[in-house]
């Protein structure tokens, strides 16, 4: 088994680091939080100029603005991204997911229209999911798409709904069945936000200066072809996005980096050697390689073109671990200047809380693992 990087993928690692070490110089990262403004802005701007280069989608075929390259080294682009604090924004949902599920599933217009505002990086997407009485459970939903002549009527709310307030189009689940019809009663939208009767509100939270928003829906009527894929057959789509979404961003890399902030302060205090805190270390850097590891099974898959296994909880639930354990470890050794708004520890205690909802709940993916890996019961 050869576990070394391909020569092109280093080659592409070298010549990507070089120019984020040039166009984030000046970059004050992450600990804006998601969805702010400043945070937003900055995303704009810089993505645009990935794309220039053709980094934004290097995985998407060519005819839709990609490079024709492969999954390793998308996800070698996502490692150096949240290595160094993710500043594409909500960019990494739109090429990562939302633009492989218009290709897989769209039709010829709707690639053509949208695919290339990704690739470009114009626009933002967000995703529509989750609603009050239906968070972890998405066959629950009650939003509603009723179809009249040539449009459909949406009505509902979604919540919990991360970078609305920014966002160009929602990617959204609606109801077009009958509650009884469960999850074959579920389609999928592609939802232009300025659609008169779509309404946004932020949810004012501690995770995050506009992290959470609430989106609204009153008699939003939209053109027929904005929906994806089959009527009713929705449930197949939102399968695999979720695989992607729960696997797509590496978020130990950003934890990793995480730790070496941490230790650095810690070795200018002198404590780091303290056995105690070397071994607290050591768990958190173990936790961010294990989570590695089994995230590049994930890939592995998807390079051999294989469909989305239950790998991917896997995965997820350790990403969410290595997550907890930095944040855990920086209020340890930071004491109450981890809770400090804005520090380091601060922002990571934040993005450990939103690692372990997002992309459906750490509990999810940990009855999954139990159910679908283990083969455990129910009950």
């Amino acid at each position: 088994m050869e576990f070394a990087w391909d020569q092109a993928d280093v080659a592409f690692r070298r010549e990507l680091g070089d120019f984020l070490d040039r166009e984030l110089a000046e970059w004050d990262r992450s600990e804006t939080g998601l969805g702010s403004a400043v945070y937003s802005e900055f995303s704009r701007g810089f993505v645009g100029r990935l794309a220039e280069k053709g980094w934004l989608t290097p995985h998407w075929p060519r005819e839709y603005g990609g490079g024709g390259q492969g999954a390793w080294q998308h996800f070698v682009l996502g490692e150096e991204m949240w290595r160094r604090g993710e500043p594409r924004g909500p960019q990494y949902m739109n090429v990562n997911w939302v633009g492989p599920a218009i290709i897989k599933y769209g039709t010829e217009d709707q690639r053509r229209k949208l695919l290339p505002p990704i690739a470009r990086g114009e626009v933002f997407w967000c995703q529509g999911f989750s609603e009050p009485e239906a968070g972890t459970d998405l066959a629950a939903l009650r939003t509603k798409a009723v179809r009249d002549g040539d449009s459909y009527v949406l009505n509902g709310q979604k919540i919990w709904t991360s970078y609305a307030n920014v966002a160009d189009y929602c990617f959204l689940l609606a109801r077009t069945g009958s509650a009884a019809d469960g999850r074959d009663g579920i389609s999928v939208f592609l939802l232009p936000l300025n659609t008169p009767g779509a309404q946004v509100r932020r949810i004012p939270g501690f995770v995050g200066d506009h992290s959470f928003n609430e989106l609204f829906l009153t008699d939003a009527r939209i053109p027929a072809d904005c929906l994806l894929g089959e009527e009713n057959k929705g449930w197949e789509i939102v399968r695999r996005t979720l695989a992607y979404e729960r696997v797509g961003a590496p978020r130990y890399a950003r934890a990793a980096l995480v730790l070496d902030r941490l230790a650095a302060e810690v070795r200018t205090s002198g404590r780091l050697a303290d056995p105690g805190i070397q071994e607290q270390f050591g768990r958190a850097r173990a936790a961010c390689e294990a989570a590695r590891v089994l995230v590049y099974r994930v890939i592995d898959e998807r390079a051999k073109a294989k469909e989305p296994s239950p790998m991917a909880y896997q995965a997820r639930a350790a990403m969410v671990q290595a997550e907890r354990a930095v944040g855990d470890l920086a209020l340890d050794v930071l004491g109450s200047e981890a809770l400090v708004e804005g520090a380091l520890g601060d922002a990571q205690f934040r993005n450990s809380l939103g690692a372990g909802i997002a992309a459906g709940s750490y509990e999810v993916q940990l009855n999954l693992i139990s159910r679908l890996i283990l083969e455990l019961p129910k009950d």
